[in-house]
């Protein structure tokens, strides 16, 4: 079907309170399960009530961008299903990585109870000095226990300490701690001075102590949990950190329509035109059960087969089952370009349309290496600061993770020191300034010098207490950021500030950091719907056919 003629009759966006209300007496069917995850799979599915619940498998996650696999389901003990059959609280045993990976993990476990072994407080002791974010952790987690300690004697520490005496509402099991010297029995050729063996005799003979109880070891360490396995020990990962069970769900914000779309969502369709900042948009208000699905700001498209039009569009308002869907500007066309630079691709124009967009302050680009990230980010940057000065300044910052061995202190002053980090923009510049071939060499001498003197390249680690006024800050390889990391960058905008996050969840150099647990990951999935933010998910690399290559085969 083609797209619907345009009337002659003008209409406007509806105010929120405009719409038809949805009629109460209508039964909303539940949703179900799919088949394919749901009666073989129930008794393996992980335990929701260590970690963050994923967002429900919905028909429209099926025809997303790019075809979402079922969420890797997580290994579970054998203690911990048997005890969840029987609705029977557990023991969680905590290793000190997770007090020290996440402050607030003793908080985390609902009605469980918790069980801190001495060598935990040791370990805590221990890595408590220095102002990295492991010793930060270490202190909050000594403060939070001494808070909980206070006002207890012997006895009553002995009984167990109320999780929720801090406030914690959802903590409703106890704390305990070793408070007695227990007969631990190891493995022969296991040295007892080590750490990660006490705590494996502590679970052991708390085993033996409460024979019914079912004592689960939660540890980050993968060879902790693997010696624990070998020993018959329950052990499991903490993943209350883990933003989604699995990356393929995470939100593409692309959307694609099924062939019958118009069909189904055409009757009582209104559309009419507007013109925004210099371009003619087209606007579609429809009805019809797939706009419950949509977001605000997702992109959705339709590319027919039969040769009619493609239609390409961004959702812009949702209310109930009707939602008012706008056209896109082109930027794949040569009078559309931002400084010199086209979209090569169906999402680079998706990207374009969000950076160059106003009323959008918090943008996110997700893509594997060469798919133009930074080129698309600084190019909108350049054209929205020199041409139409909406904002004054580009502020650069990324994570300095090396990649291999660190080559030591970079002498300078704080820009000095971060330029040899910035080599991507430094790339990224000359493409953007070779583009610029009427002024000859001269011109593009000071082309460079102008853009340069606009463009600020900021340390992460002097980011606390500022604040950015109508500035365009690119956080390139934000990957690399922890969710509390990225929580302190987002807050620093201003008015008039726009942000733009770049990076690939498949590239991070953190030992400490997971595709799930990723700021970049973290913040895409918290800020989708909201009516200024996008996020566009770049699929296809357009760097040179040598690196597209490289990237499928190695």
């Amino acid at each position: 079907m083609p797209l619907p003629k345009l009337p002659t009759k003008p209409a406007a966006l509806l105010s929120p309170i405009d719409y038809p209300k949805a009629d109460k007496s209508k039964i909303v069917k539940p949703f179900v399960v799919p088949a394919e995850i749901a009666p073989e799979k129930a008794a393996s599915l992980p335990d929701l009530r260590q970690r963050a619940p994923a967002p429900p498998v919905t028909s429209a996650k099926v025809r997303e961008l790019k075809p979402a696999k079922p969420a890797a389901l997580k290994p579970k003990s054998q203690a911990s299903r048997v005890a969840d059959k029987g609705g029977l609280t557990k023991l969680f045993v905590l290793d000190t990585n997770v007090l020290m990976h996440d402050p607030s993990s003793l908080f985390r476990f609902e009605e469980h109870d918790v069980y801190l072994p001495m060598m935990t407080l040791e370990e805590l002791d221990d890595h408590k000095k220095g102002m990295s974010e492991v010793a930060r952790n270490a202190r909050q987690v000594s403060r939070s226990l001494d808070a909980l300690v206070g006002n207890m004697n012997g006895a009553s520490i002995e009984d167990g300490i109320p999780l929720s005496k801090l406030g914690n509402k959802d903590a409703k099991g106890r704390l305990f701690f070793q408070t007695k010297l227990q007969n631990i029995s190891l493995p022969e050729g296991l040295p007892v001075g080590k750490a990660d063996n006490q705590i494996l005799g502590v679970v052991r003979a708390l085993e033996a102590q409460f024979p019914g109880r079912a004592i689960v070891l939660v540890s980050k360490d993968i060879n902790m949990r693997i010696k624990a396995c070998a020993m018959g020990l329950p052990a499991e990962e903490y993943f209350n950190d883990h933003v989604l069970e699995d990356t393929d769900l995470l939100y593409s914000g692309i959307l694609q329509l099924p062939d019958d779309f118009w069909n189904k969502h055409g009757k009582g369709i209104e559309s009419w035109q507007e013109n925004k900042n210099g371009t003619g948009y087209t606007f579609y208000r429809l009805t019809g059960p797939l706009v419950p699905s949509m977001l605000m700001n997702q992109f959705v498209f339709m590319e027919p087969k039969n040769g009619e039009p493609a239609f390409y569009g961004q959702v812009r308002q949702i209310n109930g089952k009707t939602a008012v869907l706008q056209t896109l500007r082109d930027y794949a066309h040569t009078k559309s370009n931002v400084w010199g630079i086209t979209a090569r691709n169906r999402e680079q124009n998706f990207a374009l349309n969000l950076l160059m967009n106003p009323e959008c302050d918090f943008v996110t680009l997700l893509g594997q290496a060469g798919t133009g990230k930074t080129l698309l980010a600084l190019a909108a940057g350049l054209a929205q600061v020199l041409e139409t000065k909406l904002y004054n300044e580009i502020i650069v910052t990324r994570v300095t993770v090396p990649v291999g061995e660190d080559i030591g202190f970079l002498p300078g002053t704080e820009e000095e020191k971060m330029s040899p980090w910035m080599g991507a923009f430094d790339d990224n510049l000359e493409v953007l300034n070779k583009s610029d071939s009427d002024g000859g060499e001269w011109g593009r001498a000071a082309t460079q010098d102008l853009i340069r003197s606009r463009i600020k390249i900021k340390s992460l680690n002097f980011m606390r207490g500022r604040t950015f006024v109508n500035k365009f800050l690119i956080i390139d390889e934000a990957q690399n950021l922890t969710p509390k990391q990225m929580k302190t960058l987002v807050t620093r905008a201003g008015p008039g500030t726009k942000i733009i996050c770049l990076g690939n969840i498949a590239q991070i150099d953190t030992p400490y950091l997971t595709e799930g647990s990723s700021g970049l990951t973290y913040v895409v999935d918290r800020f989708k719907g909201w009516a200024h933010s996008g996020h566009v998910t770049l699929a296809r690399g357009e760097r040179s056919r040598l690196a597209d290559h490289a990237s499928e085969v190695l």
